[in-house]
């Protein structure tokens, strides 16, 4: 059963950020889909609770740079 989460993200400035959010998040075992609104700050992320937990979603954002509010 997945799951969704809105992680709201500071230090994107740009689309290269928001891409560089996605990838990370995406790149993760148990993440389904990783949307970014770079305007809104957000990442929308549906993801297994089974296999990933929400803080490893968070320190996926901070190792790629960016700070989880």
């Amino acid at each position: 059963m997945s799951k969704t989460v809105v992680l709201s993200i500071g230090g994107m400035s740009c689309n290269h950020c928001k891409m560089r959010v996605e990838k990370a998040l995406g790149a993760l075992t148990g993440v389904e889909s990783a949307v970014v609104d770079l305007a809104a700050g957000q990442a929308e992320v549906k993801y297994d609770p089974d296999k990933i937990s929400e803080k490893d979603l968070q320190a996926a954002v901070i190792d790629a740079g960016y700070d989880v509010k």
